[in-house]
């Protein structure tokens, strides 16, 4: 098999792994590991930076719907250089900055992922930068312009809107012309207010009463991560023609039982709710909709959606929001900080 490969970078392999259902403290740092090699079409990539997503939060309680079986490497997305190409890569990408979308393995020193799933990383925009438009920025430009489908003038609420894909998300809608109404603790509205988001505070009683103030009328779209009972109040913020966009079940983080029954309630609510007559609509939004039945479909969108992203990063019409840097071996403390709902943007991983 030809392997074209740039040896530095590859001293050994240090990954990061979830045993079972640990807190944060019980993952594993391990290191002197055999880098991975690369098969036909694949690259291995040295990690510059990768990051903690609300998924691997998830993950550590065994409550993502369809995560691997314990143990495994978490780490959603990534950005680093290509030092390996397997056969039928061309040499050309070695040195190349890349990022890709994972689901996990992306803890870790090396990765190894197909070819085709890269992205080149413009020039001038920093890894960590880049990192924090991965999975947030895909999600957040999917979610805008392929399921609500916002136009300039138009009303949408942004639940978390301090988060790491609800950052994404009111800059990516202000870029648009779209007014947004966010919800965040108190202590981020000035930030907001900065970026020309109206804040409500998420801890002010009956949040849904205080938006409809705002917006008597209702409005054109939500974006909620929260789901459980309150995905009800989102779905009537909608005016007529509005759009519910639900991705994540934030609220039933900390619930035993079952990981995939809080997503069915949310797919059966979806089901009902556009089964009415009243011309809203509701989505359940899965990053990895599509793939399994036409892959080079969902490559192609993924690879047109983020080079929109990066390239509005490059313009400066969206901002990187990093809420801390730390080393793979701090890990367990990157994962309590991303969990303590005191900071804004996301928690980035380096080498």
């Amino acid at each position: 098999m030809e392997v074209t490969m740039n040896t530095e970078g590859l001293e050994g392999l240090v990954e990061v792994v979830l045993p079972g259902k640990v807190e944060p403290e019980g993952l594993e740092v391990r290191s002197g590991g055999a880098v991975p090699t690369a098969g036909p079409g694949q690259v291995v990539i040295r990690m510059q930076a990768t990051g903690v997503s609300f998924a691997e939060q998830q993950m550590r309680r065994g409550r993502y719907y369809d995560q691997p079986a314990f143990p495994f490497v978490p780490g959603y997305d990534l950005v680093g250089t290509v030092v390996v190409a397997g056969e039928g890569v061309g040499p050309e990408l070695i040195g190349t900055r890349v990022a890709a979308l994972l689901k996990v393995g992306g803890w870790a020193s090396h990765v190894v992922v197909d070819a085709a799933d890269t992205v080149e990383v413009p020039a001038g925009v920093g890894a960590a930068e880049a990192e924090t438009m991965v999975v947030n920025g895909i999600t957040a430009w999917q979610m805008l312009h392929r399921k609500a489908r916002v136009r300039a003038g138009q009303t949408v609420v942004v639940l978390g809107a301090n988060g790491g894909v609800g950052s994404v998300l009111v800059q990516l809608a202000r870029a648009a012309g779209v007014k947004v109404i966010g919800t965040a603790s108190v202590r981020h509205h000035d930030a907001l207010r900065e970026q020309g988001v109206i804040p409500v505070d998420y801890r002010a009683g009956d949040v849904a009463a205080h938006i409809r103030a705002l917006a008597p009328g209702g409005v054109d779209a939500v974006f909620d991560h929260i789901g459980g009972h309150g995905i009800v109040d989102s779905w009537r913020l909608l005016a007529p023609g509005g759009t519910l966009v639900s991705y994540g079940s934030a609220a039933t983080r900390d619930d035993e039982g079952s990981k995939q029954l809080p997503v069915l309630k949310l797919l059966g609510r979806v089901w009902l709710w556009n089964t009415l007559p009243n011309g809203r609509r509701a989505y359940f939004y899965n990053v990895w909709a599509g793939r399994a039945l036409a892959k080079n479909a969902f490559r192609t969108r993924l690879r047109a959606d983020l080079t929109q992203v990066f390239a509005a990063l490059s313009r400066g019409e969206v901002t990187a929001r990093i809420a801390a840097q730390l080393p793979l071996a701090r890990t367990a403390e990157a994962m309590r900080l991303a969990e303590s709902g005191t900071v804004a943007g996301k928690v980035v991983l380096t080498p």
